[in-house]
């Protein structure tokens, strides 16, 4: 059994002002006033945008992101229903394969320190599960039928695309003490990564 850490990556190449650009540009129909476009003019624009709450501008540009979880984790990131969804998928992956490595890899939990009884636990736990697992494999069970075994820490691979305004929304539920501590693990790693690339999107959203 392998076990890593979470990741996110955004698969979509993001060029800040490009994308200020473009929502400048889709923005000024309302308007009418194209004629004030100038080089620079998409960042003050976006600003007033999101000062006045409207955000169905910024639903004319769509984002990639490569989410790398726990089971438990995409049942959360699933409920954002303004997305689109593509799921690494226990009903036709064997891990019992080469391919993976002949284990199962789970993600580390990270509100449980590795060397606690309660790390060990979990551990366990999904040491059994694989080895329950691989035994149903063995004996003639599918891989839509052994995964009724697995545990929710099992790794998965989710790609979502959401416009900027779910982005914004999802970033904003999912940042808070009040989401689940994986949730929010990933979620924090997105603000990050979305807050450098285009900080006039997302600056004003907190952790």
């Amino acid at each position: 059994m392998k076990i890593i850490e979470p990741s996110v990556t955004i698969l979509t190449p993001i060029n800040g002002i490009e994308v200020l650009k473009a929502l400048e540009l889709a923005g000024r129909t309302c308007y009418k006033s194209e004629d004030k476009i100038t080089e620079d003019s998409c960042v003050k624009f976006v600003q007033n945008v999101l000062k006045r709450g409207h955000e169905a501008v910024i639903e004319h540009y769509n984002v990639t992101v490569r989410f790398v979880c726990d089971r438990g984790v995409t049942h959360e990131i699933v409920r954002h229903r303004i997305a689109s969804y593509c799921q690494e998928s226990t009903r036709y992956c064997n891990y019992s394969n080469d391919k993976f490595g002949n284990e199962i890899t789970v993600i580390k939990p990270c509100f449980w320190d590795e060397h606690s009884a309660l790390y060990g636990g979990w551990e366990i736990g999904c040491r059994q599960a694989e080895k329950a697992y691989f035994e149903l494999i063995e004996n003639g069970a599918t891989p839509q039928e052994a995964r009724s075994v697995l545990p929710n820490s099992l790794k998965t691979e989710i790609i979502m695309t959401a416009n900027m305004r779910e982005w914004r929304h999802f970033l904003k539920l999912r940042t808070s003490t009040a989401a689940h501590p994986q949730m929010r693990e990933v979620a924090i790693m997105l603000l990050n990564q979305f807050k450098s690339k285009i900080p006039v999107l997302f600056d004003d959203i907190e952790v």
